[in-house]
């Protein structure tokens, strides 16, 4: 076989492992090194560079070297050879003119072939290389090896800036997704505000609700994004209330039918105000809607119950009246806390789910223990208000009885 067709089955092979490198790593860095390498192997070339050119700045950053001294420059910025309609830098393509440009600046350090790298006419790099180790000049064979090898580089150096653009593009899609989430927090706190201001006598309500579901639906193995919703809901499960005469709701007596029957239509309001916006969490409106309802089918506005009642309208449930069972309100005090578990005992399987109750007492425990940090439930409840050392005994046996099957039986039928 003569030396020229060698040449041509080593110059297709060069190509081939040139594409299998581009195709099997993810590493820029390396691909690079690889490419050169394979072509530096081709033509029996001890040293070599393979830079990406930057057209706003008119620079050039070489990504790969072989072969070159330490001091070999990092970047090169390249004379402008004249600019565009736009102002800026003209496009750059010539061979000679780059190899001109390159051949100024050396320093000890000479490349016998330079070819630019193309992609659909666009230069995206520069492939350099020094002399043959046989000291034998390139041929027009070898400069179309070069270009052939180039365009494959070429490719690689296209795809990777395309992919910085995407990545460069997804990180700043990202960061306005997390502003609006900030902002759209922000505004349900706001209404959270807007809807405790009505009611003198429970300010911070519907923050503790928010913070009580969001801890139930986290001990229960909710995915962050189920405990986020959970606690927007809990900050707007009484919006309705805004439609409810404000003498009513801050009634320093119990009320009587007619005025309960009135604030009894907060549920149903609150689904109509809170359903035409598109929340991250679609269920948000139906957990305002049914945080009344009990498991046994005696709660309004609908009367549903077990598994017809949403799982995060049955947490609301749970946190909106344990709130109002250790908060003041002004025809009661808050309940001691034995009070708080025997109601518990009592209701769950009727007004409240089993299992949403045990999950509760269970985040409660670890807190209790000091497993828990911080201590968000006993924080809200106030120094002193869950005590005595047979506190995590009573806690423990209820979560037992609450997680029988008995318990589970009642939260489903």
């Amino acid at each position: 076989m003569s030396d020229r067709m060698l040449r041509v089955l080593h110059a297709f092979a060069a190509i081939a492992d040139l594409g299998e490198e581009l195709a099997e790593t993810s590493d820029f860095d390396e691909m690079v090194r690889s490419a050169l390498h394979v072509v530096l192997g081709a033509l029996g070339i001890r040293r070599g560079a393979v830079a990406e050119y930057e057209r706003a700045a008119a620079s050039l950053t070489f990504v790969a070297v072989r072969g070159m001294d330490e001091d070999f420059p990092r970047e090169l910025w390249l004379k402008p050879c004249g600019h565009d309609e736009s102002g800026g830098f003209a496009e750059v393509s010539e061979a000679s003119w780059l190899e001109a440009q390159l051949q100024s600046r050396s320093e000890g350090w000479k490349f016998e072939l330079v070819s630019p790298l193309l992609v659909r006419g666009e230069l995206v790099g520069v492939i350099m290389l020094g002399g043959k180790a046989i000291d034998e000049p390139f041929s027009t064979e070898d400069a179309e090896l070069v270009r052939a090898l180039g365009r494959h580089i070429g490719i690689g150096l296209h795809n990777h800036r395309l992919l910085r653009e995407v990545e460069r593009r997804a990180d700043e899609n990202l960061r306005l997704y997390d502003e609006l989430r900030g902002l759209y927090k922000d505004t349900v706190r706001a209404f959270a505000a807007a809807i405790d201001c009505k009611d003198k006598y429970t300010q911070g309500h519907s923050e503790r609700v928010g913070k009580y579901s969001e801890i139930i639906a986290r001990e229960m193995g909710w995915s962050d994004e189920e405990v986020e919703g959970i606690s927007v809901a809990g900050y707007l499960h009484d919006i309705g209330k805004l439609v409810v005469d404000r003498n009513i709701i801050n009634s320093p007596n119990r009320i009587d039918a007619k005025q309960s029957s009135e604030l009894n239509r907060h549920p149903a309001a609150g689904y109509e105000i809170l359903a035409p916006i598109n929340h991250p969490y679609a269920d948000i409106p139906l957990m305002a809607r049914y945080h009344h309802e009990r498991i046994d089918g005696r709660g309004y506005p609908c009367g549903l119950k077990g598994d017809e009642i949403p799982p995060g309208a049955k947490i609301v449930a749970l946190a909106d009246s344990f709130d109002a069972m250790t908060t003041d309100r002004p025809y009661r005090r808050r309940r001691s806390f034995d009070e708080v578990l025997e109601d518990f005992r009592h209701n769950a399987g009727k007004q409240f789910a089993p299992e949403v109750v045990a999950a509760f007492c269970r985040a409660l425990l670890k807190e209790v223990r000091g497993e828990r940090r911080p201590r968000h439930i006993l924080r809200m409840l106030g120094k002193g208000y869950v005590e005595g050392e047979d506190m995590p005994a009573q806690l423990e046996g209820l979560i037992a009885e609450l997680e029988s099957d008995a318990y589970m039986t009642a939260s489903q039928s």
